[in-house]
């Protein structure tokens, strides 16, 4: 064959690739899609998601992969807005046919692009979503981020009972799925721990200037302040909190509960209690891997979106060495759909099992995660883990 025609071939072979005419060199890979908020406000808790799944598929391919094939991680920005998760999951579901999804980031987003991967009967695994109702979508929707229904009745027992709280403010973002969830939860579980409430003021995404209800509060004579809100509200008010001399622990949600506060909030930062499944401090042989490994890997002390991802990709994983993968990307995807309800794992949250979540009119739907909180407050610059 002359070099003319070799390159005529490859160029052919190019062409037929780009189309889908034909598999490329990387045709048994497993292709997994991930719509994370890399940028924009919601960019820290999407940079550590990122990180912690590519953590876990890296650590999976360097140990054989799954039967022999290598998962592929294709991670899309979705920027933390509802319109572009949207448009990312279309993209990764109908143009680049991944087998399923991890994300988006926000609840707000999930409930605004997660019916779409339910109507295309595709798998979306949230790692980051604990608003509530966003199971009830569907049947394909996972997630092993715990609810906030779930998680913030034990960070309030414990924080009331070392904290020597008798009363609480109440402050949270009323523009936001999460944070509105957030505080329909922290609400009822006052109620039930029979918690007086001083004061309930609220703010909007993007607000920068927190004195006036901060003032409110600390006329109310509040013990603590609880606070459904995202890092990049959550962290000024803290700050703006000191600086007004309310000196009084700050009990958040899933929102506040990232080694960012460290750095946004610095010395401000003491006496936030919050909980969740994963802890920086847990001494379990998977959680000391995980620790280790993302810190070499990546420079930095992992959170809980990291943790919570890494664990997302070896559920998945594990469901994957239970079937068969055709090549029919809809039966794979089905299979993988039928799989993942039946797995059980411990990684570095701790033993994990799905239960399955149900529709506002009482059919089944998605899954859920089910799992203890570990609750721990900041001191220094770290989280302490608390009973």
């Amino acid at each position: 064959m002359t070099a003319p025609a070799t390159f005529r071939t490859r160029a052919l072979i190019t062409a037929l690739v780009a189309a889908g005419a034909i598999g490329s060199a990387n045709a048994a890979d497993i292709r997994l899609g991930a719509a994370e908020a890399l940028s924009g406000p919601a960019g820290q808790y999407g940079q550590s998601i990122r990180n912690g799944l590519q953590l876990a598929v890296d650590e999976i391919n360097a140990a054989g992969g799954i039967k022999g094939d290598k998962l592929a991680l294709q991670v899309e920005d979705e920027q933390g807005k509802k319109e572009q998760a949207i448009d990312v999951f279309k993209k990764l579901i109908f143009q680049d046919k991944v087998l399923m999804l991890f994300g988006p980031t926000l609840s707000n987003s999930a409930q605004a692009a997660d019916p779409i991967a339910q109507a295309a009967k595709v798998v979306v695994f949230g790692t980051s979503n604990t608003a509530d109702g966003i199971t009830s979508i569907g049947d394909h929707v996972f997630r092993n981020s715990v609810t906030e229904s779930d998680v913030l009745p034990e960070t309030l027992r414990v924080a009331i009972k070392h904290a020597n709280i008798k009363k609480v403010a109440v402050l949270y973002g009323n523009d936001d799925v999460f944070t509105k969830s957030g505080y329909d939860a922290f609400k009822k579980a006052l109620a039930d721990l029979k918690i007086p409430v001083t004061t309930t003021e609220t703010f909007a995404k993007g607000d920068v200037d927190f004195k006036a209800q901060l003032t409110k509060i600390k006329a109310s004579g509040a013990d603590a302040i609880v606070l459904s809100a995202l890092i990049a509200e959550g962290a000024p008010i803290m700050v703006q909190a000191r600086q007004l001399g309310l000196d009084i622990p700050f009990i958040g949600g899933n929102g506040m509960n990232s080694v960012k506060i460290f750095d946004l909030a610095k010395e401000k930062s003491d006496k936030l209690w919050v909980g969740s499944p994963w802890a920086l401090g847990s001494q379990t042989p998977q959680n000391q891997h995980f620790v280790v490994a993302y810190t070499q890997k990546y420079k930095a002390a992992p959170d809980q979106f990291g943790a919570q991802a890494y664990d997302a990709v070896n559920i998945v994983a594990t469901a994957l060495r239970k079937i068969k993968l055709s090549g029919n990307l809809d039966a794979d995807r089905q299979a993988l759909r039928g799989a993942l309800p039946g797995v059980t794992y411990t990684g570095a949250t701790g033993p994990f099992k799905f239960r399955q979540a149900m529709t506002k009119d009482g059919k089944p739907a998605g899954y859920d995660a089910q799992q203890a909180a570990i609750v721990s407050v900041t001191n220094g610059g770290k989280y302490i883990i608390e009973k």
